[in-house]
This record gives C-alpha cells, sequence and structure tokens, in this order.
C-alpha cells in the first residue's frame, strides 16, 4: 500500500523512485502538497543505535518543509534534530478495494514518503511554527488562545524537514481480476473510506457561557475543503 522501499537518485534530487508498482507513481509537487496538507499526523521512522523506531508526531506543511511538533524531553527529538537521518510517511485510506480474490483484494490510498535530515527550528522562529501547526491542526484557534508561556516554548521542540527528497504514491482503481475469475459468483467493487468529525464535548471543567465556537462547529471534514 504505502511506498516501498525506493531508488535514491542522490540527496539533491526532487523525487525518489517507487520500485513496486511503478504506475501508482505521481510525480507532481501539487500531490505531495495535497497530501502532507491533509494530514494531522505523520509517522517519523529513524534508527538510533542500530535499533529502528517509528513515532507518530503532529505535522504540517509550511511552503516547502514538513513542521513536526514534539517535546524538547524526548530523546529521539533530540536526535532527529541532531542531524540523524529520516523517513516521513504519510497515508490517507480512500477506500477497501473488494476483488474476486483475496490476492487482488486492496485499498485506495494516497501515500507519500519525504527523506532527509530535519533542522530545529530557531527560537526567533518558533513562534511562527507553532502558530502554522496551531492553525493547521485547529483552524481558527490560533486568535483565541492566550500566548505562550517562555517556561512552554522552552518544553517545545519544532522540526523542520525540507521537501527536496519525496515521492507520492496514488491507487485508485478496483481489483485487477484476471478474465479467468470474471464469472465468481461475489461482489466486487469499492467502499469509500473518509474521516469525519463527531458532535464537539465540553470539557467537564467547562465554565457556564462558553458556547462551542464558529471555527469549530463549522470545521468542514477532512479533505473535504
Amino acid at each position: 500500500m504505502a511506498d516501498e522501499p525506493q531508488e535514491r537518485p542522490g540527496r539533491s534530487a526532487q523525487r525518489t523512485d517507487v520500485r513496486r508498482l511503478p504506475e501508482k507513481q505521481v510525480r507532481d509537487v501539487a500531490a505531495l502538497h495535497a497530501i502532507l496538507d491533509e494530514a494531522v499526523v505523520a509517522s517519523v521512522g529513524i534508527a538510533v543505535d542500530g535499533q529502528p523506531f517509528v513515532l507518530p508526531m503532529a505535522c504540517a506543511r509550511d511552503g516547502d518543509h514538513l513542521l513536526l511538533h514534539g517535546s524538547t524531553g524526548s530523546r529521539l527529538m533530540r536526535a532527529i534534530a541532531a542531524g540523524t537521518p529520516i523517513c516521513v510517511s504519510v497515508t490517507h485510506l480512500d477506500g477497501l478495494v473488494y476483488a474476486r480474490s483475496a490476492f487482488e483484494s486492496s485499498m485506495r490510498y494516497r501515500s507519500a514518503t519525504v527523506l532527509g535530515v530535519a533542522t530545529a527550528v530557531p527560537a526567533d522562529e518558533r513562534l511562527h511554527a507553532l502558530e502554522v501547526l496551531t492553525e493547521h491542526l485547529l483552524p481558527g484557534r490560533w486568535a483565541e488562545l492566550r500566548a505562550p508561556h517562555a517556561k512552554e516554548l522552552a518544553a517545545t521542540s519544532v522540526l523542520r524537514v525540507p521537501l527536496a527528497e519525496w515521492s507520492v504514491k496514488v491507487g485508485a482503481g478496483f481489483g485487477d481480476d484476471p478474465d479467468e475469475d470474471l464469472d465468481e459468483p461475489v461482489w466486487a467493487g469499492m467502499l469509500p473510506m473518509r474521516v469525519t468529525y463527531g458532535d464537539p464535548v465540553d470539557a467537564p471543567d467547562l465554565g457556564p457561557g462558553r458556547p462551542v465556537p464558529g471555527h469549530v462547529t463549522g470545521l468542514p471534514d477532512p479533505g473535504q475543503g
């Protein structure tokens, strides 16, 4: 489903080549941006002292960089900030593909992989980066919040990864059943999937006279705007 190991023509390359099912590769940078802009969590892979880790991190695209958010107390965040190469992966599931055999059954998906070295956002740019992250995750919220305390800023790490080496892979079809299976007495097709929001739930310690704001009730479903 997600990107397989790729040929890497060089760290300066804009794209890496998908080796498995290369016909599903999309080479348009706009497709990369669309996948990242829809994501709120990225899976970040890193190897430290020979031990691989995959970490879920809040993310947001800021121009030609991907921002990653975590704690300054995290050993792995410090390792990433120190220059350890990472692999960032984002996948959106769009549907389940039902074929006439388990082998041909699959998923509809859009996936992006970014390879590179992250750097810490400088202190004088960190507030802007936090605003970008907050507005991506919670649109309309930043203007309502109090300013971050110095202690909170000191405890927060924001890293950025250049979108310089990447690949995009999209599965958008139906099952590729062989001719001999077309007469099998089973249904074949696709079941769409999408992420949606439920009804807002008040915090148990919320005081009176604090209605749910419009930027929460009016938030469009992910991928729908």
